[in-house]
C-alpha cells in the first residue's frame, strides 16, 4: 500500500513537472528575435508544425533521424566511442529499468499477464538494466575524475546525476543480494504464496531452498541426502517455481548474495533488508519525482532537439517555432563538453579563465537566464565577456550529440544582452564582425547603434582620461620602431586620411568621425591624448594598415589606434560598471 501510494505521488510530481518544462518551452524566451510573440502563438505555430511534417516526405527525415540519432546515438560515436559507450549503458539501462521494473505495475503487467519480478527473463533483465547502468556511471566518473577530459566541466547537477543513479542501483543490488540469503523472505513466500501448513513440508522444502538458492536458515544445515532435496524439489515445483526462478539468474545479486553469506544472521537481525527497501525505493521515487527539474529531463528533451532540428530550416521556419525549439535546446544540453573541446575561442578562455567562454557553460548560464532569475553585475558581465568572443566558427553546433542549433543561438543571446545598454568594449573589436554582417535580420538601426554607442561613449577619453604617456612597445610587443613616439614625426600630409577607407565611406566624414586619422596625429603631438582616443575614428578603423603603409614618415599611424584604444578599453575596466551605465545610458 505505501509503496502504491509512493509511486503515485512521484508519477503525480513527475507529470506536474512535466507540464512545467513543457510549458516553459512556448512561454519563456531567450533572445531578440522572440520579443514580441506570445505564448499562444507560439503553441498553435508548433501543433501546425508538427501536423504538416508528419504529413510531410519529411517525417521520413523523422525516421531515420530517430533510429540513428536517438536510438543508436550515432552523433555521440562520431565524436568519441568510450563516450558512445558510456551513454548508451545508461541511457537504454536506465530506460528500460524504468519502463520494466520501476513502472512495472502500469507496463511490464499491462504486456505481460504472467509478469513476476523474479521469473525469467525479467529476473535475469533486471540485474542485466542495472549492471549497464552501473557500468556507464562507473565510465562518467572514470572521464570526469580520472581521464580529466580537457575542459570537461563538473557541476551539482551533474553531481546529483551520478550519485542518485549509483544510489539506486547499488542499493538495488545489494536488497537484491539480502533477499536472496534471507530466512525471513522465505517464510514470507511460504505463508503469502505457497499455503503450507505441514511442518515437515516446510522444512523439505526449506532444505531445498538452502541447498540450490542459497537461503541461510537457522532451522536446517547441510549437507542434505538425496530424498530430502527431491522431495523439497517436488514441493519447490508445485509451489514456488512458478514465481520464482533460480537466483542465479539475477547475477548481480546472486554474487553479492554469496559475498554477504558469512554475515547473513546478523544483516537479518539488522533488518537490513527493510533499510535497503527504504533506501532503494525512495532513491528511486525521488529520482522519478526530481527528473523534470534535474539535467536528467535531457533523455526527453534531446531527442525531440534532434528530431525539431532535422526538420527545420532556418529561412523556412516559423519564428514562433524557432524560440520555441531554442527554449527546447536548453533543457536538451547534456553538459558533455563537447562543444568547449571543440571551440575556437579555447585561447581566450585559456588566457582570460572566464568559465563562459566554453559553450557548455553558456549553455548551463542561459537556462537561469531564460528563467528570468536576478543576476548580478558580474554574472551579466562574464556571460556577456563570453558570448561577445564567440568567432561563429559553428564547431559547436558540428559535433554537438543533441543536435543543438548554437551557431543560431549565440547570436539571438548576444543581442539580447548587449540591448541591456550595459556598455561591452568587445562590441567595438573585430569579434562584433559577424553581428555587422547579419544586424538587418532580427533588428532595426537603432537596437543596432544603441549598444556601440553605449560603449563607445563608455569607453571614450571624456569618462576614462587617458592621463600616462602611450607606450608603443609595451602595447605592441617588442618590435623596434624607426622613432619613438613617431606621431611626432608627423607634419600633416592628410596622405593617411585619403587611403583611409573608413574616411571614403562618409560623404561628411569628419562629423561622423569626429577626428580624421592626420588630425590625431595632430593632437598626439599637442599631448592632446584625451581628445584623440575620445573620437569615434579609432574604434571605426577597420585595422587595414593602409595609411600606416603609406605614410612618407613611416609614422605608426594603425599601432598608435591601437594602443589608444587598448588602453582606453584598460582604464574602463577600472569604473564600475554600474556608474558606467548610469552615466553613459542612451535612451530609447
Amino acid at each position: 500500500m505505501i509503496f502504491t501510494v509512493s509511486l503515485y505521488i512521484s508519477l503525480a510530481i513527475f507529470t506536474l513537472g512535466l507540464i512545467y518544462r513543457v510549458s516553459n518551452w512556448f512561454s519563456r524566451k531567450i533572445g531578440v528575435s522572440a520579443r514580441n510573440i506570445t505564448t499562444p502563438e507560439r503553441f498553435f505555430a508548433s501543433v501546425e508544425g508538427i501536423l504538416r511534417t508528419l504529413f510531410s516526405p519529411k517525417l521520413l527525415v523523422l525516421l531515420k533521424v530517430f533510429l540513428l540519432d536517438v536510438v543508436l546515438q550515432i552523433k555521440i560515436l562520431k565524436e568519441n566511442f568510450l563516450r558512445w559507450i558510456m551513454h548508451i549503458l545508461i541511457y537504454w539501462g536506465f530506460m528500460l529499468l524504468l519502463l520494466m521494473h520501476a513502472l512495472d505495475t502500469l507496463v511490464t503487467e499491462s504486456l505481460f499477464s504472467d509478469y513476476y519480478s523474479t521469473v525469467n527473463p525479467f529476473f535475469f533483465l533486471r540485474d542485466f538494466f542495472g549492471v549497464m547502468v552501473l557500468t556507464g556511471v562507473g565510465i562518467a566518473v572514470y572521464r570526469r575524475f580520472i581521464m580529466r577530459i580537457p575542459r570537461l566541466r563538473t557541476n551539482v547537477t551533474d553531481h546529483y546525476a551520478i550519485i542518485i543513479l549509483a544510489v539506486i542501483m547499488i542499493s538495488g543490488v545489494l536488497l537484491e543480494g539480502t533477499k536472496i540469503i534471507s530466512h525471513t523472505e522465505f517464510q514470507r513466500m511460504v505463508e503469502d504464496y505457497a499455503g503450507m501448513d505441514d511442518a515437515e513440508e516446510i522444512r523439505l522444502l526449506e532444505s531445498f531452498w538452502t541447498e540450490e538458492y542459497s537461503v541461510v536458515s537457522p532451522n536446517v544445515k547441510g549437507p542434505f541426502d538425496r530424498e530430502t532435496l527431491e522431495q523439497g524439489e517436488e514441493l519447490h515445483l508445485e509451489n514456488c517455481a512458478e514465481c520464482h526462478s533460480p537466483p542465479q539468474s539475477a547475477f548481480a545479486g546472486y554474487v553479492t548474495a554469496k559475498i554477504m553469506t558469512p554475515f547473513a544472521r546478523e544483516l537479518e537481525q539488522g533488518e537490513t533488508s527493510a533499510l535497503l527497501w527504504y533506501i532503494h525505493f525512495l532513491a528511486c521515487f525521488l529520482g522519478l519525482a526530481y527528473l523534470p527539474f534535474s539535467k536528467m529531463f535531457h533523455i526527453i528533451a534531446a531527442p525531440i532537439s534532434l528530431l525539431a532540428n532535422a526538420v527545420m530550416e532556418k529561412d523556412k521556419s516559423d519564428p514562433a517555432n524557432t524560440a520555441t525549439r531554442q527554449m527546447i535546446e536548453l533543457d536538451a544540453c547534456t553538459h558533455c563538453g563537447t562543444c568547449s573541446l571543440y571551440c575556437s575561442s579555447m585561447m581566450a578562455y585559456e588566457f582570460i579563465g572566464n568559465n563562459y567562454i566554453l559553450p557548455s557553460e553558456k549553455m548551463a548560464f542561459l537556462k537561469i537566464l531564460a528563467l528570468g532569475e536576478e543576476l548580478s553585475p558580474g554574472e551579466l558581465q562574464s556571460i556577456r565577456e563570453g558570448v561577445c568572443l564567440c568567432t561563429d566558427c559553428q564547431r559547436c553546433t558540428v559535433v554537438c550529440p543533441s543536435g543543438i542549433r548554437l551557431k543560431e543561438l549565440w547570436p539571438e543571446v548576444k543581442e539580447e544582452l548587449l540591448q541591456k545598454h550595459e556598455p561591452e568594449p568587445l562590441i567595438l573589436s573585430p569579434f562584433a564582425f559577424i553581428r555587422s554582417l547579419n544586424w538587418e535580420e532580427n533588428l532595426t538601426r537603432d537596437n543596432y547603434l544603441n549598444p556601440v554607442e553605449v560603449t563607445r561613449r563608455a569607453v571614450a577619453a571624456d569618462s576614462y582620461p587617458v592621463t600616462e604617456p602611450l607606450d608603443i612597445e609595451s602595447s605592441i610587443g617588442n618590435r623596434q620602431s624607426v622613432i619613438d613616439n613617431t606621431y611626432a614625426c608627423c607634419f600633416g600630409c592628410q596622405n593617411c586620411t585619403t587611403v583611409c577607407p573608413t574616411v571614403a565611406n562618409y560623404e561628411n566624414p569628419q562629423e561622423v568621425l569626429g577626428l580624421l586619422p592626420h588630425q590625431i596625429m595632430c593632437c598626439m603631438g599637442l599631448g592632446q591624448i584625451e581628445m584623440a582616443s575620445g573620437c569615434r575614428m579609432i574604434w571605426d578603423c577597420l585595422t587595414c594598415y593602409q595609411c600606416q603603409e603609406h605614410c612618407p614618415q613611416n609614422v605608426r599611424v594603425t599601432d598608435i589606434f591601437f594602443e589608444l584604444k587598448t588602453r582606453a578599453v584598460r582604464n574602463s575596466k577600472k569604473i564600475s560598471r554600474s556608474e558606467t551605465f548610469a552615466k553613459q545610458r542612451i535612451p530609447g
